[in-house]
């Protein structure tokens, strides 16, 4: 699948945090094929934490062989780990964690969760912070494949319910089983203005 200049988006630049492990299902590894492809069908270049392993690795594949830009930011300790034969696209290699991020973060429009662990979900984190502080206003979505993000979205209703998330906090977050749901969402919500205030 080759860059169609006939489809267009909102987003030049999405950045995707994912797992550096393939996970136990293949479900996962379809899931970040599948955005790969919605990236590659709608001409968006993929920002990523620059690893060549797990999930980071198909999808960053997927969109350079699609004829997409790809740009990958990695903590000098983790290239060993996270990079096993040739990286994908242009690699930044940076100082730490807190660099890449801010790294990541100043280069995309928008950021997207495929499932992973601790790291995606602390970059993820981050990301919804800044919205709610008005540090940025980007969108935020979880690609939540196969239910894999249930009860992270039910905890953060339980942080409403109890009244430690604001419900216009809550609407920052947006959820979809596939990526072409997410994508359309993450598309729509940058029309409208969010007041977390």
């Amino acid at each position: 699948m080759e860059m169609d200049s006939n489809i267009t988006s909102k987003f030049k630049k999405i950045c995707v945090f994912c797992g550096s492990h393939p996970g136990n299902r293949k479900i996962f590894s379809d899931a970040a094929i599948e955005l790969g492809n919605e990236l590659v069908k709608r001409n968006i270049n993929l920002v990523y934490g620059g690893g060549s392993v797990g999930l980071m690795g198909m999808i960053s594949r997927r969109v350079y062989d699609g004829g997409g830009r790809v740009f990958g930011v990695i903590p000098k300790a983790l290239v060993p780990i996270e990079i096993l034969g040739e990286s994908v696209g242009d690699v930044k290699i940076v100082a730490d964690m807190h660099e890449r991020k801010a790294v990541m973060a100043q280069a995309a429009e928008a950021f997207l969760a495929l499932p992973g662990g601790y790291g995606t979900m602390e970059e993820l984190l981050e990301m919804i912070t800044w919205t709610q502080l008005g540090i940025h206003k980007k969108p935020v979505g979880l690609l939540n494949v196969e239910g894999y993000y249930d009860s992270l979205l039910e905890l953060f209703d339980k942080g409403v319910e109890e009244g430690f998330i604001k419900p216009a906090a809550r609407r920052i977050v947006l959820s979809a089983p596939t990526a072409k749901e997410l994508l359309a969402k993450m598309e729509v919500s940058i029309s409208s203005s969010l007041v977390i205030l």
